[in-house]
């Protein structure tokens, strides 16, 4: 979900990782479900690096 975002927004892992003061490595590693990524974390690359709004639904 996070690579098809930063694609729509025609952005490459480097120049998001740019955005967001890491690495090209790390967002690659998100991407792939290799490594984990906090809530903090993943609500700061949404709003900072993708521009966009994170909304979370708990549904029973």
């Amino acid at each position: 979900m996070l690579q098809e975002a930063r694609l729509r927004k025609g952005l490459t892992q480097e120049a998001l990782a740019l955005k967001l003061g890491t690495t090209k490595s790390y967002i690659s590693k998100i991407e792939n479900d290799i490594k984990e990524i906090r809530l903090s974390n993943l609500q700061r690359l949404v709003e900072i690096g993708l521009d966009a709004k994170l909304e979370l639904n708990i549904h029973f």
